[in-house]
């Protein structure tokens, strides 16, 4: 039987370690809050290795991770993301863009989602005050007028938290947003995503590849000499695409994505993922915030999930003024400042994954125009590129790389 502690209360409560979370709580230093930081699991600091998931971060987010002194702690460097590369397989036309062109060194740079978590980490083991509580779930969720009441169990213990601000950060079939009654709206895509590493003869140059297909996307994110690829498969081609021994994947890969990197020699462990877009109805509850995949889980066309999340983060940490962080007023506030970017990050990779899978004539016609002109238009790709960077809407001020 399980022991009842005394009540404890804090100013904020994050529940969900992952990379929004953890990231949230990094931002929230120095903010003078009580913070406390619920955690499913101890993290995992296994040494990396080829099979590693990588992540696209966005400038913005680099920016961000950087004056959060979360990108020092990474063992390796990120490796950067110099060009774009957008093509559609039957369509002419192809989008090439440089950073250089613009004046940047990169749109970008990819890490090891691994390397990310360990120096989350090791960036929350820095921060004084921060109460962590891990392993341990939380198990009711009450609102109330001053407070919430959250009931969490660690070990044989259960703990009530009364926190002025509730965070969900607690992943795509979040426990807490069911609790605070907010809804959701899916769509499943009938794909599923196939990630995993590959090697190619070709070594990466910093160009990230984006090609499209009725099938789904294949992209390939530069990371050192090799890559971090991703595979879109129809739900009912999965199960047969995934058995395929290495061999035959790379062959596989090598039809879908061409030979634009040369030939394909060495393929890492398959990792499949069904592609369900989950967004909350709402952001906001009395006391309460959603964010990361408890707000939004989206296509991963453009690798915008984490970096939106982020930018969810950094957005609150900036509104916080010292008063009561879970006031109505500024949790409306929070949600006006982020629904432009928002908005326009769910709008563009949701229409590109459902444009994109069109394979009727006129859609052919009017993707190839579209390739053409945004690769020879700087006022056309301008948008594309401000997305692809993390900088558009209202841009919280780390993500702009300022104090």
């Amino acid at each position: 039987m399980s022991e009842h502690v005394e009540a404890m209360a804090v100013d904020i409560l994050v529940v969900g370690a992952g990379l929004v979370g953890a990231s949230l709580a990094c931002a929230l230093e120095g903010s003078g809050y009580r913070v406390a930081l619920v955690e499913a699991t101890a993290p995992d600091l296994s040494p990396p290795g080829f099979d590693t998931r990588k992540l696209a971060l966005s400038a913005a987010s680099l920016n961000a991770l950087a004056a959060l002194g979360v990108l020092a702690k990474l063992p390796t460097a990120p490796s950067p993301i110099r060009k774009l590369h957008v093509s559609r397989v039957g369509d002419f036309g192809a989008v090439r863009l440089d950073a250089g062109d613009v004046g940047r060194e990169g749109f970008g740079a990819v890490v090891l989602a691994s390397d990310l978590g360990a120096a989350l980490e090791m960036r929350l083991s820095e921060i004084r005050n921060l109460q962590r509580l891990r392993p341990a779930t939380v198990s009711a969720v009450s609102p109330g007028d001053h407070d919430v009441s959250v009931q969490i169990q660690q070990d044989d213990a259960t703990h009530t938290l009364r926190t002025r601000l509730l965070i969900a950060a607690d992943g795509t079939r979040s426990f807490v947003r069911t609790a605070l009654g907010i809804g959701t709206i899916e769509h499943d895509y009938q794909q599923t995503l196939l990630v995993c590493s590959l090697a190619a003869d070709r070594a990466a140059d910093g160009t990230a590849y984006e090609r499209f297909s009725e099938q789904g996307p294949v992209a390939l994110l530069p990371m050192g000499r090799d890559y971090g690829a991703v595979c879109g498969v129809a739900r009912e081609d999965a199960a047969g695409v995934l058995a395929l021994d290495d061999t035959g994947f790379i062959d596989y890969f090598q039809q879908r994505f061409g030979w634009r990197a040369g030939r394909i020699f060495r393929v890492g462990k398959r990792n499949a993922y069904p592609l369900v877009r989950v967004l909350a109805e709402r952001l906001d509850a009395p006391r309460s915030l959603l964010m990361g995949n408890a707000a939004q889980t989206i296509h991963p066309i453009g690798a915008q999930g984490f970096n939106l999340g982020l930018r969810d983060a950094l957005m609150l940490a900036e509104l916080l003024d010292g008063d009561d962080p879970g006031d109505a007023a500024l949790l409306s506030t929070y949600v006006e400042a982020r629904r432009e970017d928002r908005e326009r990050t769910l709008a563009f990779s949701d229409g590109l994954a459902r444009i994109t899978a069109n394979d009727s004539f006129p859609m052919h016609l009017l993707r190839s125009l579209g390739l053409l002109a945004i690769g020879n238009s700087e006022g056309l790709s301008a948008p594309l590129l401000s997305g692809a960077m993390g900088l558009r809407g209202q841009v919280p001020a780390l993500a702009r790389g300022r104090a």
